[in-house]
């Protein structure tokens, strides 16, 4: 059946595609997230387990997983061999076995065997125990997981009995109460709720916290739920880990099917809120549940250094080969060219072969070489800078309760080699707290100025409270969920916080009596100040005579239809969850009386000239209103906004004129004339007096609903529509609860909800109206996708004329709202006949029950109901800018760091933000590019690389990386989504590219998800540059995981790109010392770590290279076998670990007054093939000093081998040592405390062995060695004579640094990198200038 549909739906498909005039379409294919590939992969059948079906039951059934999770990697048993097995797969571990081994064979052994294992098996053992402490606690925590009870039900004794998680299997029927965290992927079968929904808090799988609504499967409603009748057969797509996307059918047994979607199922780890009880039939269990598929573990990045480390440590090991070629080869030439020796000599072995073997020999001496361990201390040191990040202060938001969270470990040092930044708009550069600002309706303008002084309010506020703000508090994650539910006495238990003392379980349950705040709730959303032209517009509809005929002067009865629909679109066509302070749930309440019949209604609605109104055989739900006068009810003293409106003698309504007959110019304000009595509206002065009064009452009472919406645009749209007086009371699965300004309150039955997506661009409802009865469809979206879908109401009796003003009075009025800067969507309706709506529905059903290729059938299902929409107005969202966001920006673009801002928003709307941040000044030029199609794209980028190109080769131009505003004349790129797929196809990468680069910023507008990830992709991968991306909504997610580096923002959007993201911030601001302070800190530091951890290990290396020049190349050492392992291992292991820690190279003031030095640091390149090399020389140099002043100091004495070495060994840890104190840029006393530790426990451990080690490190015997030599002045005298010799040149060298002005890390002038030539090129800039003063914060 389904295949049969599918290929009817590409039948019609193709055939509209020659007539969609009229109808949008995307710009492309579909994207693939919305076009899955057909396959004929295996579904998942679920039956339930006590039903009829038993057989069939058990045969499915088998292939499921069970519920019990197992989170560990090892048993007892399995611990030794798989922990082995999996350290072994490191290349560190395996080359220090090879050494082992090696070690082993007796013709090539260098040492004791038990002295080469010393370094492995401690690896082996520190590993060892981190790994058992890390599963034990695993283990732990997956026992008291799968040992929580829940009531499942059970066949034998017919009621729900408590069972174990892990007992619970594909199939159960499971009961949940309030505030109990689901155990499995569940299909919602029954609810306790009237409306058949329940409330889940998905806190533990995605951060948000504000509660999403579940509805129970249909048809399920219509029936009282028994475990024993549920005969039906669930069919459903295999375990994946979309938490957004859930599809399947039931079916019964004679046929019939109902459709499964995602608002069906509950998820595990969610939590049950404002339910008394649900049950629902368990569909995925255990490790095949989403939240499992979604437990990834931390995220793991390679670093760009670390890349640049493996090449480096190559070239190590061809030093190492080449010196033991030199080895063997010159013990070759030794043996050969030996005649008559003193000593013993194994004269059988030929001169090649024992080079052979002392080519090994040497690979076991010279080990250290090879910085194997550096990869373990670049770890640690990068513990040790996260743990400074998170604890820096200056990233910690009170508001918020949030630190700054690093989720990877390994990129930190990235941070300091950033490029490029792309970051979003809304949310990121703005706070996201969305204001309604203004609104067009049927072409008329209201600016809602009262609204926007409030900005000024809330402002003085904000800094207010921030002055007196407290320190930070102790915690860093704040108790927001334990409060969440206030009808509930269970108690409430989370998965992250299973192990709670009793005593924070006690605070918990004592937080219900407490107020809950809802989502995205402030006062700017919350307390809007009515327009007062709209207002009175909006108060005729309260006054008892409906008099038109007077006022049809004063505005069109069609236009106070065009404004109630459009409010009422406002207050329905969302997602938005009805909530209260004192209860957590707004149930529907049942009807009552209505004051005024549904007749009145009909024949108040007739007079606004709207369509003939079908009769209706029954009401789809009376009216609510207690006995009062509708003017009293609406408009009552000391409520919110409320006011009296004069009541007059005459009733009823009376015909009025065709609207066209109205010398009415729309678009222009309604005026009353003064000579003029209107005793049946209201005038500006009882307006204005409304405003002031909804001002005055401030915070909502504790009767007042709260909105708990998905996003800040919802709720402030509900919020507006309430200011209003029509107000949504309550929700249900199949029904809204709206409060009119008429009078009293109605159902309006809820058919459908098409939610918004990033490819239509918008988000729908199907009601049927709770006046006409009809069918209707409020619509609100982009106006780039929403004002292609519109057309002439002809049922309104509007003339095209008429109707073709009203949009472009919106357009202007649109266009306008873009250039200041405030969020834009546009609101549409239509009324279906029934038999329209009966053959659209059959189509959406049928989409909704396939499961292979339902996402693009359910897109063609929306788009065929998307269509002749009539415009109703579009609304003007403020969203301020955060603070310090222009700060931010110019210290990046000071830092030569590019800045793009890729956004959905309108063009205007992102270039106006543009300016406010700072990042265009009035002096750039911009280049727009909006192209129709490919070839005039191609001509158009051509023609501005030639302009600017020209420009710079006269020298007139600005360079690419233009500074910030300085007056210098830069080019800024915009460019809208529709070009941008032009710009992304691979013929014509190299030219948007090539265009990009010569200018200082590029915004990129109406961009979808799918389009921000392949920017990104192509900048980092064809410019070869490191890319940052930053965003904070699930619309960025894809953004920011292909970026190098991710950083999500903690706003209002819920949490999908902060669990996306490598680093997470609650505000932009902290990006400026995120990058310019620990990100420069971060690369200098470890860059100089890895220069100093390799010139340490090839300086000490080198000293037993030397030495085999005078002992025939053997592979003897002049040292003991134990100090030669542990030299690296421990005495001098812990120094460069506190440098790369904490190592300052300028302070964080001067860091952040010149970025420039971010700049200077990273064309530095403090780690690159030169500094290795240099750093290799001095190692060289070093070790020559070390080894040939003592080999003078003693050539004629009779000193012993170990005696020779003594002076060696000491003056090399003193050169090491002082080598990292002059590179040091900072010196603590933690520095000089481990300084004097490394060298303690050298010479502690030397003279202990000295004193104590008889046969210890045999052949040799180094008893007493250490005494001697530390008892003579000639000792001290070769240790100071070569520590200063062999530093001396470095010390030079970095006088000569500081004192020519060559130092990196300096304060630079500002002008050294601002400085830029001016451009001659004419400025393509809008001649509008943005009003600035509504975006700044």
């Amino acid at each position: 059946m389904e295949q049969l549909h599918w290929v009817r739906f590409r039948c019609q498909q193709l055939w509209a595609a020659n007539h969609t005039q009229g109808r949008y379409s995307p710009p492309g294919p579909v994207p693939e997230k919305y076009s899955p590939q057909r396959s004929p992969g295996k579904r998942r059948t679920v039956l339930a387990r006590w039903g009829p079906h038993q057989e069939e039951y058990h045969n499915a059934s088998k292939a499921y997983k069970g519920n019990a999770i197992r989170t560990t990697k090892y048993s007892l048993l399995t611990f030794i061999p798989m922990n082995l097995f999996q350290q072994f797969h490191r290349v560190a571990n395996l080359y220090f076995l090879f050494l082992v081994l090696l070690n082993w064979v007796p013709v090539v052994e260098a040492f004791q065997k038990e002295i080469t294992m010393i370094p492995l098996v401690l690896v082996l053992v520190v590993i060892a125990i981190k790994d058992a402490l890390e599963d034990y606690r695993r283990y732990t925590f997956d026992k008291r997981i799968n040992n929580n009870t829940t009531k499942v039900y059970c066949a034998k004794q017919r009621e729900y009995i408590d069972c174990c998680w892990k007992d619970v299997h594909v199939g159960d029927f499971v009961r949940l109460s309030c505030n109990e965290i689901i155990p499995a992927d569940m299909l919602l079968l029954h609810s306790s709720d009237p409306r058949e929904v329940c409330y889940i808090e998905t806190a533990n799988l995605d951060g948000e916290t504000n509660l999403k609504q579940r509805q129970v499967v249909s048809k399920m409603e219509e029936v009282d739920f028994v475990p024993e009748n549920f005969h039906w057969r669930i069919e459903c797509e295999n375990p994946n880990n979309n938490l957004c996307r859930f599809r399947g059918y039931m079916e019964n047994p004679s046929g019939a099917r109902v459709g499964l979607h995602n608002g069906n199922l509950l998820l595990r780890s969610c939590t049950i809120r404002n339910s008394e009880s649900v049950v629902g039939i368990v569909i995925y269990a255990g490790h095949e549940t989403k939240a499992m598929m979604n437990n990834s573990g931390p995220r793991y990045k390679r670093s760009l250094l670390e890349r640049r480390l493996n090449t480096d440590v190559l070239w190590c090991v061809l030093l190492l080969v080449v010196m033991c070629l030199t080895a063997a080869i010159g013990h070759g030439l030794w043996l050969k060219r030996l005649k008559d020796p003193i000593f013993q000599v194994d004269g059988e072995t030929s001169p090649a072969l024992a080079g052979f073997y002392v080519f090994w020999t040497m690979i076991i001496v010279l080990q250290v070489l090879i910085p194997v361990s550096l990869y373990v201390s670049i770890e640690i040191v990068k513990l040790g800078q996260i743990f400074f990040i998170h604890n820096d202060l200056d990233f910690y938001n009170e508001h918020m309760d949030s630190r700054i969270q690093c989720r990877a470990l390994n990129i930190t040092e990235d941070l300091g080699q950033v490029q490029y930044v792309f970051s979003d708009k809304t949310g990121t550069l703005t706070e996201n707290k969305m204001m309604f600002r203004r609104c067009s309706i049927y072409g008329v303008e209201y600016p809602h100025d009262d609204n926007g002084r409030r900005l000024q309010v809330y402002s003085a506020e904000k800094e207010e409270a921030q002055r007196c703000s407290l320190t930070p508090r102790s915690g860093s994650r704040r108790k927001s969920l334990s409060c969440r539910s206030l009808s509930c006495n269970r108690s409430s238990v989370s998965l992250n916080n299973l192990t709670d003392d009793s005593e924070e379980e006690e605070e918990r349950l004592s937080c219900t009596s407490q107020r809950r705040p809802s989502a995205f709730y402030s006062h700017m959303a919350k307390d809007v100040v009515p327009d007062c032209e709209l207002l009175t517009k909006l108060s005729w509809l309260c006054s008892p005579d409906l008099n038109v005929t007077d006022s049809a002067k004063a505005f069109s009865s069609l236009e106070l239809a065009f404004i109630t629909d459009f409010f009422l679109a406002l207050a329905i066509c969302n997602s938005v969850v009805v909530s209260s302070p004192t209860q957590s749930l707004k149930v529907l309440p049942p009807p009552q009386t209505s004051l005024r019949s549904l007749e009145q209604i009909k024949l108040m609605f007739q007079c606004f000239n709207l369509s003939a109104l079908p009769v209706l055989p029954s009401l789809p739900s009376p009216l609510k209103s207690s006995p009062l006068s509708l003017a009293s009810k609406f408009f009552t003293p000391g409520k919110t906004g409320s006011f009296t409106v004069p009541k007059t003698a005459s009733e009823g309504c009376i015909q009025t004129a065709n609207p066209e007959d109205f010398s009415i110019n729309v678009g222009e304000k309604m005026s009353v004339p003064e000579d003029e009595e209107v005793p049946r509206l209201i005038l500006y002065e009882a307006a204005a007096a409304a405003a002031a009064a909804a001002v005055e009452a401030g915070v909502d009472s504790d009767h007042t609903a709260l909105y708990e919406a998905e996003s800040p645009d919802e709720a402030a749209l509900v919020y507006t529509a309430r200011a209003y007086h029509i107000t949504l009371k309550g929700r249900s699965a199949d029904s809204l609860l709206v409060e009119l300004p008429m009078g009293g309150s109605v159902h309006v039955p809820l058919l459908h909800v098409l939610p918004f997506d990033s490819n239509r661009k918008r988000m729908s409802v199907v009601v049927r109206h709770p006046l006409t009865g009809q069918v209707v469809v409020y619509t609100k979206g982009a106006d780039s996708v929403l004002m292609d879908l519109t057309r002439s109401p002809k049922a309104l009796q509007l003339s095209e004329n008429v109707y073709r003003h009203i949009r472009l009075q919106t357009q202007q009025h649109l266009d306008s709202y873009a250039r200041e800067g405030l969020r834009t969507l546009c609101i549409a309706t239509k009324t279906m006949e029934e038999e329209e709506y009966a053959v659209w529905l059959k189509t959406q059903l049928l989409a909704e029950s396939s499961i292979e290729n339902r996402e693009e059938l359910m897109l063609y299902s929306a788009q065929a109901l998307e269509t002749n929409l009539t415009l109703l107005g579009a609304t003007g969202i403020l969203d301020r800018l955060q603070e310090e966001v222009p700060e931010t920006i110019e210290a990046l673009q000071r830092a030569d760091v590019k800045v793009w801002i890729l956004t959905g928003d309108k063009q205007e709307t992102a270039i106006n933000i543009a300016f406010a941040c700072k990042l265009l000044c009035p002096s750039d030029q911009l280049l727009t590019v909006n192209c129709e199609d490919k070839e005039s794209y191609a001509m158009l980028v051509q023609d501005f690389l030639h302009r600017i190109t020209s420009s710079d080769v006269s020298g007139t131009g600005a360079p690419g990386g233009g500074a910030p505003c300085t007056g210098t004349v830069s080019s800024v790129l915009v460019i809208d989504g529709h070009t941008l797929d032009w710009a992304l196809q691979p013929e014509l990468q190299s030219e948007f590219l090539e265009l990009s680069k010569h200018c200082k910023a590029v915004i990129c507008c109406r961009s979808t998800p799918l389009q921000k990830s392949q920017v990104v992709r192509l900048v980092r991968d064809k410019l070869k540059v490191m890319t940052l991306a930053v965003g904070d909504g699930a619309n960025d997610v894809s953004m920011i995981q292909v970026a190098d580096v991710g950083v999500g923002i903690s706003g209002q959007e819920g949490m999908q790109a902060v669990m996306s993201s490598d680093f997470a911030i609650s505000r932009f601001k902290h990006l400026r010392k995120l990058l310019l302070v620990h990100g420069h800190w971060c690369y200098t530091r470890l860059a100089n770590m890895i220069l100093y951890f390799i010139y340490k290990n090839v300086m000490y290396v080198n000293l037993l290279f030397w030495y085999q020049f005078f002992c025939g190349f053997s592979g003897s050492v002049m040292t003991n076998a134990w100090v030669l392992i542990l030299f690296n291992l421990i005495f001098t292991s812990v120094p460069p670990l506190i440098y790369g820690v904490l190592d300052q190279d300028s302070p964080v003031d001067v860091l952040m007054a010149y970025p420039e030095l971010y700049l200077r640091a990273r064309s530095s390149k403090a780690y690159d093939p030169l500094m290795f090399w240099m750093n290799i020389l001095d190692a060289f140099y070093q070790s020559l000093i070390c080894f040939f002043i003592p080999y003078f100091a003693y050539r004629d004495s009779d000193i012993g081998v170990l005696s020779f070495g003594s002076p060696i060994n000491a003056s090399a840890l003193f050169i090491i040592l002082l080598h990292q104190v002059v590179e040091s840029h900072t010196l603590t006393w933690i520095h000089g405390l481990v300084f004097l530790l490394s060298a303690g426990s050298y010479f502690t451990f030397v003279l202990v062995v000295s004193v104590l080690c008889v046969t210890c490190s045999p052949p040799t015997n180094p008893l007493g060695v250490e005494t001697l030599q530390m008892s003579q002045p000639a000792f001290y005298l070769v240790c100071t004579l070569t520590t200063v010799t062999a530093l001396l040149p470095r010390l030079l060298f970095r006088a000569l640094k500081n004192s020519s002005g060559l130092n990196v890390h300096s304060p630079v002038s500002s002008g050294t990198v601002r400085g830029a030539p001016q451009c001659t090129l004419s400025s393509s800039r809008p001649d509008v200038e943005p009003s600035r003063g509504s975006v700044l914060s």
